[in-house]
């Protein structure tokens, strides 16, 4: 274990943004992460961590799919590489498995897949680790991970001990969590516990499920061929940020009053909107950002994708602040085309 310093972050972040961390390490296990966080001295230079009272922000990093830097992280970055995957509890319907943090989220989801467990299929694909799965609420085709989730251990990073969180006290909203709002920064997510289905209960209420199976001539419905659907109809609206650096979708979909959303219908007869239980509407981010001209827009190597005007990207040699000070561009053209505020999901560093 060793903290290094002046570390760029390029290969870190799906963005791909070239900016350095003051002290950077990494650990794999939560005994690890404590030793770190008590360290006196800088094995590279034997320069205290902490002087006079001082310390050093920290950055707990894990698949660095959900996040934007706009500068250089004055402080200490800890990338989360905490893994395995075990079953702690079974009945005749559910299986319950715990995950490390820093597991790989689309390989857990094919992990399941072939131990027929169900409930993630949906979610095939999504860049990341587990451990930003209940942070982010993360959610698609029909399925959110608060469907599946049962519990979650952290480490209070002030308190230096682990906290056991149910479904309850996680509080999850749409790509929402008490992980982002009160106990933001407070806390490393370390296992995130799921409840799978033995039998599984098909979730293909997304219209483009049921399409994309018909196109693969599926004629036995499983939870195999719906992630793959699921994985063709990603690939095919997304960019891989493997190639092209982006953290998938930049804005959240906005909600609006039924009364709001009448009003914007009589103006723009084409909006999209879904009702949700409440008998609120959700829009569609990418039909308001697309209708303000901005899909395939690109200025330098900052830019707004071709396929998915939700998508931001850098192509090569882009900054963060590049890129934000694009999605502030397309905030304001929103807001003053159909009087509605955007909210990014992208975490801004």
């Amino acid at each position: 274990m060793k903290i290094q310093e002046n570390i760029s972050l390029k290969q870190y972040n799906t963005f791909g943004i070239d900016v350095a961390a003051k002290q950077f390490a990494e650990f794999n296990t939560v005994a690890e992460l404590r030793e770190l966080l008590e360290f006196k001295k800088l094995p590279t230079t034997n320069l205290p961590v902490r002087q006079a009272g001082y310390q050093l922000p920290t950055l707990i990093l894990g698949g660095g799919s959900n996040i934007l830097f706009t500068k250089n992280f004055d402080g200490l970055v800890l990338k989360n590489n905490i893994a395995g995957i075990k079953i702690i509890q079974e009945d005749a319907h559910y299986v319950y498995v715990q995950v490390g943090a820093g597991e790989n989220w689309h390989g857990f989801v094919q992990y399941c897949i072939n131990n027929n467990w169900a409930g993630v299929e949906n979610l095939s694909l999504i860049p990341g680790n587990v451990g930003a799965s209940p942070m982010q609420n993360i959610g698609a085709y029909g399925v959110e991970i608060k469907d599946t989730f049962y519990s979650l251990e952290a480490f209070h990073l002030k308190e230096k001990k682990t906290i056991h969180f149910s479904r309850n006290d996680c509080e999850f909203g749409y790509r929402d969590s008490v992980f982002k709002r009160k106990f933001k920064d407070e806390f490393v997510i370390t296992s995130v516990t799921y409840r799978l289905n033995k039998v599984p209960v098909f979730n293909t209420s997304y219209g483009a499920i049921g399409q994309e199976l018909e196109k693969m001539g599926v004629k036995e419905l499983s939870i195999q061929a719906i992630s793959e659907a699921v994985i063709n109809i990603r690939s095919s609206k997304l960019p891989d940020p493997k190639k092209t650096g982006n953290a998938g979708s930049f804005f959240k979909n906005p909600h609006v009053t039924v009364e709001t959303f009448r009003k914007l219908r009589e103006n723009f007869p084409k909006i999209v909107g879904y009702v949700q239980e409440n008998g609120d509407y959700k829009l569609a981010a990418g039909w308001l950002i697309e209708y303000c001209g901005w899909k395939g827009f690109r200025r330098g190597d900052a830019g707004c994708h071709s396929w998915q005007s939700l998508v931001l990207v850098n192509y090569g040699n882009a900054s963060g602040k590049e890129i934000f000070d694009l999605s502030e561009e397309i905030l304001q053209s929103v807001k003053e085309k159909f009087g509605v505020v955007l909210e990014r999901e992208v975490n801004i560093i």
